[in-house]
């Protein structure tokens, strides 16, 4: 009784190569078995349990496979600071950062490289929201085609910071699409645009929706999805 009562208030952190990381518990009364995967930055292990599962079974089954959790965190790109580097990637292309104390607050981007001003300890945060001004702008001009080519009104674009998800589609035709997709090659980001925008149709994965899909998408979706499953944790890399 008293091992089981030790075993229950077990701290939910793990070590993983001389970093500590939490184990984020999420119950989910339709999960069959415990699911576990590394947080996109490798801030955190996380992993969904049935809601019969006690606490200290799933804080067990991560510290179980703690080689592979280690050899996850060790395939992760290494963190980025544009702030310090002077770099920022943009479109799948680094460009240069030069921030000037005297200069205007409002990012300037010309010839590749992004000037701006302000207070360099609040430089990382603008430049994160400059990349986000400028993936609503690129999300909602794909948007815009995109139903175009497929004979649909012009749906409403908007952002998400989702951990899992590169884009969405909601039952209101709100499209939503992961602002770290700005920092990915413009077929890349394109691919995810059409994808939501088939969906506007087809809200499944039907072989009407990859149909319209192919007529909708200019490029090489394979291609396309091949690179998110390979690359698509590379955009954590920066801010976290």
């Amino acid at each position: 009784m008293i091992d089981w009562l030790r075993r229950e208030a077990q701290e939910p952190v793990i070590e993983l190569d001389g970093r500590e990381l939490p184990i984020q518990l999420a119950r989910n009364r339709r999960a069959r078995r415990l699911t576990m995967r590394l947080a996109p930055d490798g801030s955190a292990v996380r992993i969904t349990l049935p809601h019969w599962c006690r606490s200290a079974e799933a804080v067990d089954f991560a510290h179980a496979r703690r080689e592979w959790l280690a050899d996850e965190l060790a395939r992760l790109p290494r963190r980025r600071n544009p702030a310090r580097e002077g770099k920022l990637l943009y479109r799948g292309a680094e460009i240069g950062v030069d921030w000037r104390r005297d200069a205007p607050r409002k990012a300037d981007f010309n010839g590749g490289m992004l000037t701006l001003g302000g207070p360099e300890e609040t430089l990382g945060k603008r430049l994160q929201r400059w990349l986000e001004g400028e993936a609503l702008r690129l999300f909602a001009e794909e948007a815009a085609h995109y139903c175009a080519r497929g004979d649909l009104e012009t749906a409403e674009v908007r952002l998400s910071r989702a951990r899992r998800r590169w884009g969405s589609c909601s039952s209101q035709g709100v499209l939503r699409f992961n602002w770290r997709l700005v920092q990915a090659p413009d077929p890349i980001r394109r691919s995810v645009v059409a994808h939501e925008v088939a969906h506007l149709v087809h809200f499944d994965h039907s072989t009407a929706f990859h149909t319209l899909l192919g007529k909708l998408y200019e490029d090489d979706i394979d291609m396309a999805n091949h690179w998110l499953r390979h690359h698509g944790r590379s955009l954590y890399a920066t801010f976290g």
